[in-house]
This record gives structure tokens, sequence and C-alpha cells, in this order.
């Protein structure tokens, strides 16, 4: 996530963000940056820790485990369904790695748009105050992968086009519009960058792990 305050105050309609800093290795567990909507409001950039921990669980590490959450079940699964109808949010990078496994070990891939732009993840919150302190978490949501991505990994995350953005933060939404958007196909102007191994370690954080 390397975009400027300013590209995302624009991109995502906000009025306010802090704490921002550019981060070039981002593995779950850290805290990400993600957009919600409260109802009547404007939209609100917030940070939660990636991995959700659903209102529910008594036992926070639940999240090493939910840090993605499948399209296909994510509507019907109890550690998802609540926040998939209540609370969806938008997960803004700038590009993403994935790990292709080949006969001589893992290749690298940085995936981003071909002109380097902002785009959103689509992701759950929640917030669970077992331990007396609410703790604000997320998840990113994955589907099948497309041509681009099928011949590095079988998943991929869904983006959400930006004309969508509105409808799936819209708490009124229904579970068919909703998976509507999450089968739109929104990798066309996307590109796989094979890189060194340097991402691998989540220590490394510079534009380093690009190349």
């Amino acid at each position: 996530m390397t975009a400027s305050e300013d590209e995302l105050k624009t991109h995502f309609r906000l009025t306010q963000l802090s704490g921002l800093e550019s981060s070039y290795n981002i593995p779950p567990g850290q805290q990400i940056l993600s957009i919600i909507q409260p109802d009547g409001e404007a939209c609100q950039a917030v940070w939660l820790y990636w991995g959700l921990v659903p209102f529910w669980s008594k036992n926070p590490k639940i999240s090493h485990s939910l840090f993605n959450a499948r399209a296909e079940s994510v509507a019907e699964k109890p550690s998802f369904r609540t926040a998939f109808r209540q609370r969806r949010c938008l997960i803004p990078a700038t590009g993403f790695y994935e790990w292709q496994t080949t006969d001589s070990g893992k290749q690298a891939y940085h995936i981003c748009r071909r002109d380097h732009g902002l785009f959103a993840f689509a992701g759950l919150w929640d917030c669970n105050d077992a331990s007396g302190q609410a703790l604000y978490t997320c998840t990113v949501i994955t589907t099948e992968a497309t041509a681009l991505m099928a011949p590095i990994h079988q998943r991929m995350p869904v983006i959400i086009p930006k004309e969508n953005y509105e409808r799936w933060l819209d708490k009124h939404a229904s579970p068919e519009q909703l998976k509507v958007l999450l089968a739109n196909p929104a990798y066309q102007d996307m590109m796989a960058v094979p890189i060194s191994d340097r991402v691998n370690n989540p220590v490394h954080n510079d534009r380093q792990c690009l190349l």
C-alpha cells in the first residue's frame, strides 16, 4: 500500500485520513487500512487487524485461520455470514503478492494494475470484545483464479471495481446483489511481475520487495 494520502482521499472520497505510511510487505496479523461506511455517513478510513475474529469468538487466535474468506461460502459459513450481511469493507491496495510453486521452489509475483494505480479488495470486518477491550479485525474475500492468475495460484483476492464501491458498502444490498459483485472479473487491467524472494521475509519492507 504505497498510495499517498491525497490519492486515497480522492479515490475513496475521504475527508479524513491519518497514520498512513507506505508499506511494501504486509503479512496477516498487521493492521491494514480499510474503508467502511456507517449508516447515513460518508466513507471512513479505519485501521483493522488482518485476520478476522468473529464477534462471538472467545479465542482471538482464530484470526490465524480467518485472514481469507472464500467467496463461494462466505454467505453461509458461521465465521463470516453475519459480517457478510452487515459489515463489509473495502481494503485499499496498490498491489499484492502471490507465490507460484515450481520444480525449483516458489517464485514470488507482484500483481498490480498496469498503471500502478489504486484498487480495492472485497473485505469483511468485525468487532470482538471478549477480552473486555474492543478488537477490530478484517478478512479478504478470495475467489477462483482468472486466466491471469491461474498459472500462479488457484485462488486470488476479489477486487471490487471502483464503480461498485458504493454498492458493496451498502448495508441494504441483498445477498444476491453482493454475490454478483464477488463474481465481477476485475483483473483485465492487472499484470503479474516475477520478483525476487526478498518479499518472503516480512521483516523486509522497502521498495526492493518489488524487484
